[in-house]
């Protein structure tokens, strides 16, 4: 199997170019931006999402405005530059990973080589997440056996990253290993990246998906209907306590309560390991307007009050494996987490 699906590259002049993901599954759009504050308000907006995409459009975003930078106030500037990322969304570690990446190259270089490096330095961000995802999709694959009906939340796929996918890449590396594996895609409100996004890669690759209301996903366990549940992350502490899309502690609690194995696949770049735990992950909340609307269209009375926190966080203890593309870490956590991050 392979993808041909395109989530973010840089065109000729090198600005980024990003499918627009607000818009699927209804219509296929990229947008070009040419300025990092562009950049950053994608990142903000949901035009891409997902921790390893995330990361890789800072990269490209520093690369593109580190050329549009003066000589003379360079340093200032990037230092700008990167506040504005950083300020984008806060809860996914990958977006600070990048940034600092950047940093490190832009203080190694002077003059036009530095602005070519920095424009390597993104290129290979790009190149080592395409690796890290398949090399984490073969590590993961073992953990999936043939005919396993799967449970998702949120999106993992080639559209949360440069391409292939983190829970979704493990999915994809079975089915290419010639195991039979059904989808169960929870919805994921309130913004749907499951019915609108993991379904539609799915079925645009030819992989079995069903479509679960997130209140469905509990009747459906507790009916033996699902053989294992594997998530995507934003941010792994230092003892594997796991920040992803809210819901996520839901799922994996009920996966606790009937014994089904849940896993959470994510690249090393999204371990933590300067917080101890789940409790210093900073939660993202946005904006009310996700939950009493869906695509602008309001479906709440006019002036309610909503809560929108982005990210819930799942204790280290649901978790019975943790899949990167060094291998794969079991508990205690706060040893094979650090020991693969060595």
């Amino acid at each position: 199997m392979t993808t041909n699906i395109r989530t973010i590259e840089r065109d000729a002049e090198g600005r980024v170019v990003m499918l627009d993901q607000r818009r699927l599954p209804f219509e296929e759009v990229y947008v070009t931006l040419s300025t990092v504050q562009e950049v950053a308000d994608a990142i903000r907006d949901m035009v891409i999402r997902g921790a390893p995409a995330i990361g890789v459009a800072a990269a490209m975003g520093l690369a593109l405005g580190a050329r549009q930078l003066p000589a003379a106030d360079f340093d200032a500037g990037f230092v700008v530059h990167c506040n504005i990322m950083a300020a984008s969304r806060p809860t996914a570690v990958n977006l600070f990973w990048a940034i600092e990446r950047m940093k490190g190259i832009a203080a190694l270089h002077k003059g036009d080589a530095r602005l070519d490096a920095l424009d390597r330095e993104a290129a290979l961000v790009y190149e080592e997440d395409l690796a890290t995802n398949r090399a984490m999709g073969r590590n993961g694959a073992v953990l999936v056996p043939d005919g396993a009906r799967v449970l998702t939340h949120c999106n993992t796929g080639s559209l949360a990253t440069a391409g292939y996918g983190t829970a979704l890449g493990v999915i994809r590396a079975a089915v290419e290993a010639g195991k039979r594996v059904a989808v169960f895609a929870d919805e994921t409100r309130p913004y749907l990246q499951g019915s609108r996004l993991t379904a539609w890669e799915c079925v645009k690759e030819g992989i079995d998906v069903t479509i679960l209301a997130d209140s469905a996903a509990g009747h459906v366990i507790s009916r033996g209907g699902i053989d294992l549940a594997i998530v995507g992350a934003d941010r792994i502490a230092a003892n594997g306590d796991t920040a992803n899309k809210i819901g996520t502690y839901t799922v994996a609690t009920l996966c606790a309560r009937h014994g089904v194995p849940f896993y959470v696949a994510a690249p090393t770049s999204t371990i933590d390991l300067s917080l101890a735990s789940g409790a210093e992950i900073p939660i993202e909340d946005r904006g009310p307007d996700e939950v009493t609307g869906v695509f602008g269209k309001p479906i709440a009375p006019v002036g309610v009050k909503a809560l929108n926190p982005a990210f819930d966080v799942t204790p280290a203890e649901l978790i019975a494996a943790i899949v990167t593309e060094r291998g794969v870490a079991r508990a205690p956590y706060g040893e094979s987490l650090a020991a693969l991050c060595r």
